[in-house]
């Protein structure tokens, strides 16, 4: 592309797009699952056969665990999570006014724990942070995806629109030429799909684990062989949260199971 041309587009996606004009049509939209073999589909669906329910126990362990200086669990605070926690994951990333921040889940369970238990946050792609957003975001499935992308939020909503146009890498690739241009095509033995994050954490067969939508997103920036963004990056938040925004009405399906 001639750099001109270039310069031109990115300016062009760094413009706020009303919150209407979408990028797939709501009666276009596909969860991953259904570009999914049947076999795959149904593990996924068998709370006894998917794998992800692991770590969806793990987390439901960890909710009654009292820890840091104050010795509270999570469940001191929000009680059964069957009811607290119904309809939370759906409303993540947020933007947290008291923390001046954009926040995913795996950001807001962190959050909790330095803040409510006084505790050091668990690591990104732990078993005990996967165990716990798997346990909050699975009592949600079923529920749509409805993330808020005005007042504060904004700057990010734009700013991951922004980065999902980007070319990046040697391959000089953006997120939507795989997965709306391209989507529903074949990739050597892959369907590309549309690149959702309803699913999330999920177990992937390629992992042997479950694992985060930051670790998803950054194995697509290593497969354009661009510069990986750090784990709970401004770059990570805010695609995102556009990726949350685009998904608008998927049902959530955690915890997702894919190849």
């Amino acid at each position: 592309m001639v750099r001109g041309v270039g310069a031109l587009l990115l300016g062009l996606a760094c413009v706020a797009v009303p919150a209407q004009e979408r990028s797939l049509p709501a009666g276009a939209l596909r969860s991953g699952s259904t570009y999914l073999s049947p076999e795959l589909r149904a593990m996924q669906e068998d709370g006894f056969a998917n794998p992800g329910m692991l770590w969806v126990e793990k987390g439901a362990k960890l909710w009654g665990v009292r820890a840091g200086a104050d010795g509270r669990s999570c469940a001191d605070c929000h009680g059964d999570a069957r009811a607290s926690m119904r309809g939370v994951a759906a409303r993540y990333p947020a933007f947290d006014r008291a923390a001046n921040r954009l926040l995913d889940l795996e950001g807001r369970i962190n959050q909790c724990r330095a803040e409510r238990q006084r505790a050091a946050p668990f690591a990104f792609e732990s078993e005990e942070l996967l165990g716990l957003t798997a346990h909050v975001a699975s009592q949600s499935r079923g529920l749509p995806l409805k993330v808020a992308v005005d007042g504060p939020a904004a700057p990010h909503f734009a700013r991951g629109r922004m980065l999902f146009e980007r070319r990046i890498g040697q391959m000089n690739l953006a997120c939507l030429h795989c997965h709306e241009w391209n989507a529903g095509r074949r990739l050597l033995a892959e369907t590309i799909s549309q690149g959702h994050p309803n699913a999330y954490p999920i177990y992937r067969l390629e992992w042997q684990s479950a694992g985060s939508l930051q670790r998803r997103l950054r194995a697509c920036y290593s497969g354009v062989r661009a510069e990986l963004p750090a784990y709970n990056s401004a770059d990570l938040l805010d695609l995102s949260l556009f990726l949350a925004w685009r998904a608008e009405g998927l049902a959530i399906e955690t915890p997702g199971v894919r190849r």
